[in-house]
Parts: C-alpha cells; structure tokens; sequence
C-alpha cells in the first residue's frame, strides 16, 4: 500500500504538491476547471493544517519557445484564488534563488503556483528527461511530497518521479481515489465485465486491449479500432481509418481466435463519402470504398445496450465516432444514455472520452470517472506507472539529505 496523505505528518509543513492542472484556456480564461476543483479537496486539506502550498503542474506541450506563449499557468493562479479564496503568489523563474527563497520564507496557510513546469524544457528538457539536479533544486522547496497528478502518473519526469526521491513522499486524496476506483472496478471486475474501446488507432491501444481481453466478458469496439478489426476479418470499411501494420493485423486475427466470443462488432454505420459529406447509413458490409466510417448505426446501439444493461461492470474509454460533428455524435449519446440508465458500475477513463462525456451534456452525470488517459491505460494493462512506483510504501518514510 502506497503512502497516502490522510496518514502523514505534514502540519505546518512546507509541501510540494504535484497536481494535473492541464485544463483548456482561450483568451487568458480557464474554460473547464474541472481538474481544479478536484485538487480542491487536498488543497484545501492542507492549508488546514497549515502547510505553506508549493503547487507544480504542467499545462499542455512545450516544444519550442512558442509554445510557451499560450500555455502559462497565470489564468489557473487566477482560476484558483477564486476557488480556494485566498492570494496565491505566483512564480515565473521556476528554479530561480529568489523563488526559492521565497517558498523557504512562505507563512502557515500561504501558497505558491510556479509556472509551467513543462517551459523547463525548453530548450534543455529538464523536465521530461528526470534531470536529478533539477529534482534536487525543486525539492529543495519544500519539505514533504504530494503526487496529486494521475494523469501524469505514467511519464517518468522530473516533477513526478524525481522530486519523491528527495522528500517523504505520499498521494493525495484525489490520485488515492482514482487509484482505488481502478482497482476496485477494473482489475477485479464484478462479472459480467463489459468494455467499450473507442478510438482512431488500435495500434495505440493494443496493448490495452490485450490485458482486457482475459479479464472482460465482452469487447465492444468502435471508431478506427473498430474499422481495424473488421478489416481484418476481410470486411470493406472504404477509406476509413485502419491500420496498415502487418503485425498488428497478425495480432489482431491472433486476438480474434483466442477471444471470438468476446468480441462484439457494428452491424451498421453512419457514414460520409470522399466526395462529400452527406451522412447515410449502411449495413456494416455493404461499406464502398469512397466511404468514411464516423459513427455507429442504430441496430449497433441497440445491440451493444443490450450487452451494457446485461452487464455488471462497464469501462468505456473511447467514444463511438467523431463526436465534434453535428452528424456523427448520436451513437456516443446514445450510448452515455444507455450508461446513465444501467444498473451496472459505470467507469469512464480517458481525456477524450471525458470531454465528450461533459461537452455532451452528461458532465457529473457518472461517479467513476478516471483523470487519466494514458495513465489510466497504462495502469491497466501494467497494475504501476512510474509514478507509483517512486511513492514510498506505508510506514517506509524517511528524509533524504539534499
């Protein structure tokens, strides 16, 4: 059992929280402050025992000195002294003497946002290559480590995996729920186990797919995995995503073998063709090969809800076509339908599927919901991430000299 905070020492502790504050900004605004508030809960926890706050995260990808233009943190220092209504002092120079001599002199109850802590790489990628110094001078800051960011538990960085091995180490109440949902529901499943898996590539999920497989009573599938499977069972889906890697294709007739009573398909879909974008809907072997696969159809909604409402435990990860369009977001509604009506646990994981889950209109709607998307698949097919694994287990805590 790993570290958790409820069973540390951190009262008037200086503490170096790593949170998940990647959220969507335009025009210098937060436009979803969902993974805000969630840290609210540890945050908060925190500065009742009054801990001086030093939050570190990262927001979207910094590859070159551009990047940094629409990626700093200042609109979530803003969002956040709205919802923790307290001043936060805000630090450019991330690893700057000046900004560690002011965390070193913060008050019981004062918190401090550094920047981006991806600009780190750039142009020396101190963040993402677990530079040791940079740990240390981070770690220097505080005296005791949160890791609150699942969904950047699977990247092993400076921020997630170096600093814990300079400080007492814990995860905050959020990571510890998520990682008990997971646990809980996905790797001991109460049966019928049901898994949905969307998305463009099967190549990116395989390795998801193949740990499922042995665990799961059915595999409903859809988007271009889908279009991936069904071609390799000699079907047509036209000018639709697939892939092409005749390795995978190998894997997936393999898969298909082992676990052919597990799988379910579309029966039909909605599509477009090359030519135009006039959406119409065809069995699902009756594909052309000018058409685009970009949802399923109303026999396959009907079919994989009766499969949800038969089962006991259902993941979705994925939608089921290109949602962002007027014309093919009706499967994955109907589909978020028919998971809010089950009777079933529900578990929604993965950054896609959470903004269409919530751009849908069904935000709030389900209990389980995991922050992660790689992370949380990952964490599936792996039982660790990186993460994790630089956490200290319970009792096993000691200060490491800088």
């Amino acid at each position: 059992m790993k570290q958790t905070l409820k069973n540390m020492f951190i009262k008037d502790k200086r503490v170096i929280i790593r949170c998940d504050f990647n959220v969507p900004i335009k025009g210098g605004n937060v436009l979803d402050d969902t993974k805000i508030v969630k840290s609210l809960k540890t945050l908060n926890y925190l500065l009742e025992n009054n801990c001086k706050v030093i939050i570190i995260s990262h927001l979207g990808r910094i590859k070159t000195e551009e990047d940094k233009k629409d990626n700093s943190l200042l609109p979530v220092k803003n969002t956040l002294e709205n919802l923790l209504n307290t001043n936060i002092l805000f630090e450019k120079d991330i690893l700057s003497e000046e900004t560690k001599n002011k965390a070193l002199n913060l008050k019981p109850k004062e918190v401090m946002l550094l920047e981006n802590i991806r600009f780190l790489d750039v142009p020396n990628k101190l963040e993402s290559t677990l530079n040791e110094e940079t740990a240390k001078k981070l770690a220097s800051l505080g005296e005791v480590f949160v890791l609150e960011a699942f969904a950047s538990a699977h990247r092993n960085h400076t921020s997630v995996v170096g600093i814990a091995k300079y400080l007492p180490n814990c995860i905050g109440f959020l990571f510890e729920e998520e990682l008990n949902m997971l646990n809980n529901y996905i790797l001991e499943p109460v049966k019928p186990f049901t898994v949905l898996m969307g998305g463009a590539k099967v190549d990116d999920k395989l390795e998801i797919i193949k740990s499922l497989l042995p665990k799961c009573d059915y595999l409903l599938v859809s988007g271009g995995i889908a279009n991936s499977f069904l071609s390799t069972l000699g079907l047509n889906v036209g000018a639709s995503l697939k892939t092409e890697n005749k390795t995978i294709i190998e894997e997936l007739k393999t898969l298909m073998l082992e676990y052919k009573e597990k799988f379910a398909f579309p029966l039909d879909a909605i599509v477009e063709t090359t030519y135009d974008n006039k959406p119409s809907l065809k069995a699902i072997n009756k594909i052309e090969d000018n058409d685009l696969i970009k949802d399923i159809g109303a026999k396959t909604i009907t079919k994989y809800s009766d499969i949800i409402n038969n089962s006991k435990t259902i993941f979705l990860n994925g939608t089921m076509g290109v949602y962002e369009e007027e014309e093919f977001k009706n499967g994955t509604i109907e589909i978020f339908k028919t998971l809010k009506n089950t009777q079933g646990n529900v578990i929604i994981g993965g950054g896609d599927t959470i903004s269409a889950m919530n751009n849908l209109g069904f935000k709030n709607t389900f209990k389980n919901v995991s922050s992660g998307g790689g992370a949380t698949l990952e964490y599936i097919a792996k039982n660790t991430l990186p993460g994790i694994d630089a956490i200290n287990e319970e009792d096993n805590i000691e200060t490491l000299d800088l």
